[in-house]
């Protein structure tokens, strides 16, 4: 089956009350320039009639979609029923309710005993709390970080993150960090673990003992890079025997986004720590978690806490998300089979033009060369009606977060528009006309 995407009205919206009240530090408004009203499914669509196919899924907060009619209703019967809305870290019934199906949904079927930590209600302060909480149990400050690596906004998940432009902002000296190459960082023909160990077990290499390895298995702002298991369980193993505690960012590549409900599954490791957010609430509300193993649970209480770690309606919308996704395996096939189908076309666009792919189950993206190339690509994406962003330390990467209930037909239709828009942007960007 054949699908047209329907073709938007170029139409630019009054920005007058951004121009003069909104901070100049938003982006994504800048290369998306349209006023956004609604949106249902796969679909945002303007106050111009326009509708827009999101392949961007807020940067993998909607791996359900937009408004999941399960999700909204479970929440609307909550507020209909005055539940609470904001309860700091108190007992709610929406918070036991969530952490019992997490439990039987998601731990006991995975074999995995993880203490659970409410954090503020991003993904950076998951980090942050990972963090803390390593170097209060291991005594040590170092925490390893890696190249392309992002972590988050705030000081502490800013220090680990790899973008020199996101690390300029921060006004101070961020410490305490390493950053180490990555999984393929210097080519597949040098061993970045080995040059870890290397590091590590040398006393003299200046690199202090860790109280944590941080690693993304795909690093979603830094270019999509997929670490192998091998590479993987070879950083486990070290931080096991270098007494360091080994930190999954989870953040953008869980809940579903790389196959298994986390990234780590069926890699041979078992994290000491794991950070969440995102889809985690599966409505887009704002809610993170951090969760370690039980005898790491060393906090004092309040030692670490924030106003809007008790966002119930998070939780209510998390609990429909887990009971409705993630009971049975036919989600996971469903989103084994729409990687697959995903993997295949990049493939095909990437060999048509002598290029390379990155990235793992629905979290890919194609490699063009450069961010020059990429914006002109997600440019004429937008102008077709298809939401989507570029990824890398250059922005060379265009990267597709489709929702990971996306009709099979509705993402080839994406990917087609894609794929015309790749090969108008690169013979016009060596100066040939294309055909």
């Amino acid at each position: 089956m054949t699908i047209t995407l329907p073709q938007p009205t170029p139409a630019i919206p009054d920005t007058a009350i951004y121009e003069r009240r909104e901070s100049v530090v938003r982006s994504y408004a800048r290369s998306m320039p349209r006023q956004f009203t609604r949106a249902e499914g796969v679909w945002m669509r303007d106050n111009q009639g326009g509708r827009y196919l999101d392949f961007l899924s807020g940067c993998s907060t909607l791996n359900y979609g937009h408004n999941h009619p399960v999700l909204k209703q479970a929440l609307l019967d909550y507020i209909a029923a005055d539940g609470i809305a904001h309860g700091l870290d108190l007992h709610t019934d929406a918070k036991a309710d969530f952490l019992e199906t997490f439990e039987e949904v998601i731990l006991k079927p995975r074999d995995l005993d993880y203490r659970a930590m409410f954090t503020g209600p991003t993904g950076t302060n998951a980090v942050e709390a990972a963090i803390k909480l390593a170097r209060k149990v291991t005594g040590r400050e170092l925490v390893i970080a890696f190249t392309n690596g992002f972590h988050g906004m705030t000081l502490g998940a800013l220090a680990c993150t790899g973008n020199a432009s996101k690390r300029a902002g921060a006004g101070v000296p961020l410490n305490h960090v390493a950053h180490e190459p990555y999984d393929g960082y210097h080519g597949p023909e040098v061993d970045t673990a080995e040059l870890l160990e290397r590091r590590l077990a040398d006393p003299s290499s200046g690199l202090d003992a860790p109280a944590a390895i941080l690693v993304e298995t795909v690093q979603g702002e830094g270019g999509l890079n997929a670490a192998s298991p091998e590479w993987l369980r070879r950083i486990a193993d070290i931080a096991r025997r270098h007494g360091a505690l080994l930190i999954v960012d989870d953040i953008q590549a869980g809940c579903g986004r790389t196959g298994g409900f986390f990234s780590f599954e069926g890699m041979g490791v078992t994290p000491d720590i794991v950070t969440l957010a995102k889809s985690l609430s599966g409505m887009g509300l704002p809610f993170a978690l951090t969760l370690f193993r039980p005898e790491l649970d060393q906090w004092l209480p309040g030692e670490h806490n924030g106003t809007f770690r008790g966002n119930n309606h998070a939780f209510v919308t998390a609990t429909a998300a887990l009971r409705h996704f993630w009971s049975d395996r036919q989600f996971q096939t469903d989103v084994a089979r729409r990687g697959a189908l995903l993997e295949r076309r990049l493939d095909g666009m990437a060999a048509e033009h002598g290029l390379s792919t990155r990235g793992r189950g629905m979290m890919r993206g194609i490699d063009v060369g450069s961010g020059e190339i990429a914006e002109a690509i997600t440019t004429a994406c937008f102008a077709q009606g298809v939401i989507i962003e570029t990824s890398g330390a250059h922005d060379e990467i265009v990267k597709v977060l489709a929702p990971l209930v996306i009709d099979d037909a509705v993402l080839s239709a994406g990917l087609d528009i894609l794929e015309e828009s790749v090969r108008a942007a690169l013979p016009a960007a060596y100066g040939v006309a294309a055909e």
